[in-house]
């Protein structure tokens, strides 16, 4: 079994205490060699340490976790959040498809975080496009923490093979497919994401982004009409033609008279 060596950093001594006993527990392929109290002090480790994942805790005093990582070359490091933060940061963790863990710490939650980063370490080691868009999505929720509008405009993209950067702008519906979500993009592009259409409604700005159906999420700004004709269906600006579902209809209705009042 290969180790990887870790750095934690937590201005908590008992949480890097607890985590440090979880992973020895959970994870004994995670070696930590060190942990440090603030970000200065984890940057006087890592250049003494070889350390392949970072467990870095977002709110700490005086530098928290994004400055932290801004002063590094973080694309070297598997980094995994470790976090209390408010729900607008978790959405953005999710967007990034960067890797966190909720405190308190759950021992199954952390294995399983883990091991999905494990596996994106070693596909950017062999991949440079891998690196580069691991590289971008800590920009991008960099940005968005600090931003006033808390409003997400990129996605970070898991696909079968990699990682892909999308611009929601560019996002016309969602399509589920059993697990795995069918994005369509402007320009008739498609991409398998491995991620459930749940979870992506979560992270899309409402009334922008709205479930017609089960198995469908339309962006309004693509939505071009409304057809009743033998069924409902949303029309979009290429011509497709989405269901909605009775139990919807009044809802989405609602949306698109909210949606469009705003654009007016």
């Amino acid at each position: 079994m290969k180790n990887y060596p870790a750095l934690i950093i937590d201005d908590e001594q008992d949480i890097r205490e607890v985590l440090a006993l979880l992973l020895a527990e959970y994870c004994p392929e995670i070696n930590v060699c060190a942990s440090a109290s603030s970000a200065e002090e984890a940057r006087a480790l890592l250049k003494t340490h070889e350390v392949d994942f970072i467990f870095l805790d977002i709110s700490m005093p005086k530098e928290d976790g994004f400055a932290f990582l801004r002063s590094i070359p973080k694309e070297k490091y598997g980094i995994i959040f470790v976090t209390a933060y408010e729900e607008y940061a978790l959405r953005a963790l999710k967007a990034n498809a960067i890797d966190y863990l909720m405190k308190p710490v759950d021992g199954l939650e952390l294995r399983e975080a883990v091991t999905k980063a494990i596996h994106y370490l070693e596909l950017r080691k062999n991949k440079a496009e891998a690196m580069k868009i691991y590289s971008e999505s800590l920009e991008n929720l960099h940005e968005y923490i600090h931003s006033e509008s808390k409003t997400i405009s990129k996605l970070t993209v898991a696909e079968q093979f990699g990682f892909r950067v999308v611009k929601t702008n560019d996002l016309m519906y969602l399509e589920a497919d059993s697990n795995y979500t069918i994005l369509h993009l402007s320009g008739l592009n498609k991409i398998v994401a491995t991620r459930t259409l749940g979870e992506f409604e979560k992270m899309l700005e409402r009334p922008v982004f709205f479930r017609i159906h089960h198995s469908t999420i339309i962006n309004l700004n693509y939505l071009q009409g409304y057809s009743s004709y033998e069924g409902n269906f949303a029309e979009l600006t290429d011509g497709t033609r989405l269901s909605i579902s009775r139990r919807k209809l009044n809802e989405f209705r609602d949306a698109v008279q909210r949606f469009t009042k705003t654009i007016e």
